[in-house]
């Protein structure tokens, strides 16, 4: 194999990994941009943009945040059967180092907001960033905006714009920095909006959901696999971890797990009040690697022990 072939394979190998770009200059440079006016802070309207695929692997990482509004994302986006809520554009959010798939020269007009985690280290919005559970969701989740939702967003993005543009000074930090918390919890209340507009399908979502842990508990499948994860729910539904996370609580006001932990421990109250299995067949048929693991959960639970549990059961019913 001469150099020339060893290079081209190289280059081959090389678009077979996502392409990860941890400043904001390297990034305008690939997407055709004009260098960034702030080292750690970006707002770009998706018009400007003119890439150049050869330089693009087909996913990429930022290691940094984004948040995109695009105006015609219902044309592309999905949520569970194809429902949607408004059709005025809407909001996807990636946190740093997520995979996603690359843009293209065909990219939904918009504006995108970048900014690196170091732009926020010495504000509490860096703890508390990690609270909004929409930059973990998938692209498919996002958040659909109504025409007053969209105004109000987009003011708020003039405002960082303007920053950006007009006065780089000592106070411009704080005030991008309170806009971006304002742009954040506006999200978090339009969201909370979403969940209950979609109440019709949500509840479809929810009966499904509850068909398949109670498929899971009442098969040889708890047994096989274990406890059933919040990962395996949330791909069984098509949805992110996150979002189904969510979703449960705005919908039961108790998270995925929360519901997984309940069903178990109604089985496993069931066990112990109706057979005569031991503690450890019991925390082996409910995918318990240790009998210790078991009772731990069991007492978190309940309060008791699962033979403190069994021993006030019959004492109840002698």
């Amino acid at each position: 194999m001469n150099q020339k072939t060893t290079s081209i394979h190289s280059f081959e190998m090389d678009k077979n990994f996502p392409q990860k770009f941890n400043s904001l200059s390297e990034l305008h440079k690939v997407f055709g941009l004009q260098k960034p006016l702030h080292p750690l802070v970006s707002f770009i309207n998706i018009k400007d943009i003119t890439l150049s695929q050869d330089e693009l692997a087909p996913t990429i990482i930022l290691n940094f945040y984004k948040i995109a509004f695009k105006t015609d994302l219902c044309s592309q986006a999905r949520y569970g059967q194809n429902y949607y809520d408004f059709g005025e554009g809407g909001l996807v959010f990636t946190a740093p180092n997520q995979i996603f798939e690359s843009p293209n020269n065909k990219a939904n007009s918009g504006y995108i907001l970048f900014f690196h985690p170091d732009f926020i280290l010495a504000n509490p919005l860096a703890k508390k960033i990690k609270k909004y559970g929409f930059f973990s969701y998938a692209a498919n989740e996002a958040l659909h905006l109504s025409e007053k939702e969209k105004e109000t967003i987009l003011s708020v993005f003039t405002i960082i714009e303007e920053e950006l543009n007009n006065r780089i000074d000592d106070f411009s930090q704080d005030v991008m920095i309170a806009q971006i918390e304002l742009l954040l919890s506006y999200s978090n209340r339009f969201y909370k909006r979403q969940f209950i507009t979609r109440k019709a399908v949500n509840h479809n979502l929810l009966e499904k959901f509850e068909e398949i842990l109670d498929h899971y508990f009442n098969t040889s499948t708890l047994l096989e696999q274990g406890i059933p994860t919040v990962h395996f729910l949330a791909e069984k539904l098509n949805l992110s971890p996150s979002y189904l996370s969510d979703l449960m609580r705005s919908l039961t006001g108790q998270s995925t797990q929360q519901h997984i932990h309940h069903k178990l421990n109604d089985l496993a109250k069931e066990k112990l009040s109706t057979t005569q299995l031991s503690i450890s067949e019991i925390a082996y048929e409910l995918g318990f690697e240790h009998p210790q693991s078991f009772s731990k959960f069991f007492k978190k639970m309940t309060k008791k022990t699962p033979l403190e549990f069994r021993e006030s059961f019959n004492q109840y019913f002698s």
